[in-house]
């Protein structure tokens, strides 16, 4: 287990990862969650106070997804199979070390930089970014 975390932030991971991504399908529901616990771990940047699954997702301005009717509803017991597999430590690239990720409009490729940070690479409609090496020490 790479965060302690309680039943009531399993589910909060699993929906926040369905709310952002159940369009990309299960691998792209893992890499946001992957995205997820990267900033619990991480102990730079603004995630410096952030310590648990609830802090991260509910970070001011940072998943839209918490507006989404898909965040709002009972996560499943697949949804939460998904999350568990985050949670224990698998990872999935392009979200490896990525802090960050967005989608780009219809037909936009992904920028090199997104508010300086470094494209990690795309999955389907999004786009995932990860800090310089030595920034974040706790992800390399």
């Amino acid at each position: 287990m790479l965060v302690n975390y309680s039943s009531k932030e399993l589910d909060l991971l699993a929906r926040i990862m369905r709310a952002e991504a159940l369009a990309e399908g299960n691998l792209g529901m893992l890499m946001v969650g992957n995205v997820v616990v990267n900033r619990v771990i991480a102990n730079c940047l603004t995630f410096k106070n952030i310590r648990s699954v609830n802090d991260a997702i509910y970070q001011a301005n940072q998943f839209s997804g918490i507006n989404s009717s898909l965040f709002q509803s009972t996560s499943t017991t697949k949804e939460k199979d998904l999350a568990k597999r985050v949670l224990r430590g698998e990872y999935f690239y392009p979200a490896t070390d990525a802090l960050w990720f967005y989608a780009p409009r219809s037909g936009e490729s992904c920028k090199d930089l997104w508010y300086g940070q470094r494209n990690a690479g795309r999955y389907k409609n999004h786009c995932f970014y990860k800090p310089d090496p030595g920034v974040c020490k706790e992800l390399y």
